[in-house]
């Protein structure tokens, strides 16, 4: 792969030019991602005589969920295909276009009155994301090979693009697709993600000089030959096979009911998670510390997934919580359901510097929590954020059943809290991934990451469709027990901390903490 050295310098608050280039393309397609994602599960369950399908909730919100579950799990091979094949700069900008035409395809299927372009074009979306998501962030830290504080700020401004992406996003679409049809918003978003991939073709070669541009090349120009090889026939073999599948089902040859499928895939992912620790553990040639390392990475997998679970109720259940039972009314202007979903970047932007702060604080005192204190923490905040759910939807339940609206602050007040759990949890997992991950297995540790929140959204669509007005009684029995896990898990891992904390001191004479300065910045989100 080409060195950070030789793109161009300065230009960009201070940072190299080619950050300017990365910060808009990854703007626009988290523009393009959050601003389609809550459109979807209003759209499919809005009734025919609304513009929308009139599915089942239940279905829609699993189809929601396993969409987003399967973007995060293509980043897997996305990374592979980038790392033995096309190279970084290659595999945005076909992720980039593939993208596109994802929300190009999602567009005419209102034209052409058929579901079928509508399910192509997110498996479009699916495999664009896989393409451009991981390799883009690499990307921004091949522009820095010196790495340390200066890396780190340019992260955060990286970051800062992801979240002011997604909050004008949702803003958006949200307003185009609810207040004049839905594929306006669907294409709002394309429109985006097309800015961005032609702001990355034209900059791309001016700022970022030789970064990205070539793959990982093997010494031995034989070893290299077989590698792209192989690559290109499982890329190939796998492109065939989504595709029979597709067209089977799209056919009706095989039956497709979201709901089922979902909790099969669901069992699947956790599967793939217990095997590979268990592999790494018992035949992956670790030492007694690093056993000891990959047990802290493998508990920290499961609170993670279970944290996600509640985190992506967000663009499923609190959507149709806004819509449905939330006062948006402001007398001279409905306000989007989907605005709701924008409070959460909102808040990151807001509270980030503040979190930043309180680390620097706890560092100045000699003050390191472990990993798993800090997941406990994050944990925590969740829990009092569906708390508040349970509040405001047991409002709904006993004042006027369906047609009781409660005030905004309770949904403002729940994502203030989601976001302070979702600050302690996303930057510390994944400077944890690194921090405790045995060097070889780095790169697949953070594919492991990716697992949990693969699972974490799969789960979160499976249950968010338990919000509806037919059925009240579901909706206090999701928060309540969403609110048990949460606060179940938190005290679980608050306890596992203690043994895991003596283990870690044991392993190497010295307890392995997370350092402050190696954890990243607070803006991030995925």
């Amino acid at each position: 792969m080409s060195s950070a050295v030789d793109a161009p310098k300065g230009g960009f608050f201070g940072h190299p030019k080619g950050l300017s280039t990365l910060f808009f393309t990854e703007m626009w397609e988290r523009f393009s991602f959050y601003g389609l994602r809550p459109l979807l599960v209003l759209f499919m369950a809005a009734a025919v005589m609304q513009g929308g399908w009139g599915w089942d909730r239940t279905e829609a919100s699993a189809i929601v969920g396993i969409y987003a579950s399967f973007v995060y799990l293509a980043s897997l091979p996305g990374g592979w295909i980038a790392d033995k094949w096309l190279g970084l700069r290659r595999a945005v900008l076909y992720g980039g276009a593939l993208i596109s035409l994802g929300h190009i395809t999602i567009g005419a299927s209102s034209f052409i009155h058929s579901k079928v372009p509508f399910f192509l074009g997110l498996c479009f979306i699916v495999l664009g994301t896989g393409l451009l998501k991981p390799n883009i962030s690499a990307m921004v830290g091949d522009l820095y090979p010196e790495g340390g504080a200066r890396k780190d700020a340019g992260f955060s401004i990286f970051y800062m693009g992801i979240n002011l992406g997604a909050m004008i996003g949702q803003l958006i679409t949200g307003f185009l697709g609810e207040s004049i049809g839905w594929h306006w918003g669907f294409t709002a978003a394309g429109i985006a993600m097309i800015l961005g991939l032609i702001q990355f073709y034209i900059m791309s070669p001016k700022t970022l000089g030789d970064i990205g541009s070539e793959p990982t090349r093997h010494p031995d120009p034989a070893v290299q030959a077989r590698q792209v090889q192989t690559v290109k026939m499982v890329t190939v073999v796998g492109l065939v096979l989504l595709a029979v599948v597709f067209t089977l089902v799209a056919t009706g040859t095989i039956p497709f009911v979201a709901s089922t499928f979902g909790k099969y895939y669901a069992y699947f992912l956790a599967g793939v998670g217990f095997v590979y620790f268990a592999y790494l553990l018992l035949l992956g040639g670790l030492n007694s510390d690093e056993k000891k390392r990959v047990l802290v990475i493998a508990v920290l997998f499961v609170f993670a997934a279970i944290f996600w679970s509640a985190f992506e109720q967000t663009p499923t259940a609190l959507n149709l919580f806004a819509a449905d039972f939330t006062n948006r009314d402001l007398g001279f202007f409905l306000i989007p359901a989907t605005w709701f979903q924008s409070v959460n970047s909102f808040w990151i932007i807001l509270l980030a510097p503040v979190i930043a702060a309180f680390w620097t604080g706890l560092g100045n005192r000699n003050i390191n929590l472990s990993s798993p204190v800090k997941f406990a923490i994050g944990l925590g905040f969740t829990t009092v954020a569906f708390i508040v759910m349970i509040f405001a939807s047991y409002i709904v339940v006993g004042d006027g059943g369906a047609a009781t609206k409660v005030s905004a602050l309770w949904l403002i007040t729940f994502y203030l809290f989601l976001t302070l759990g979702e600050l302690f949890v996303s930057p510390v997992g994944l400077s944890s991934m690194t921090t405790l991950s045995p060097k070889r297995y780095v790169g697949q540790m953070m594919g492991i990451w990716f697992l949990a929140s693969s699972l974490g959204n799969l789960i979160g669509g499976l249950v968010g469709g338990e919000v509806d007005p037919e059925r009240l009684d579901a909706m206090p029995r999701l928060f309540t027990t969403t609110t048990l896990f949460l606060g179940g898990a938190a005290v679980v891992l608050l306890i596992l901390s203690v043994p895991i904390s003596r283990m870690m001191r044991k392993s190497n004479g010295t307890e392995v903490e997370d350092p402050i300065n190696e954890v990243p910045d607070p803006l991030e989100k995925d």
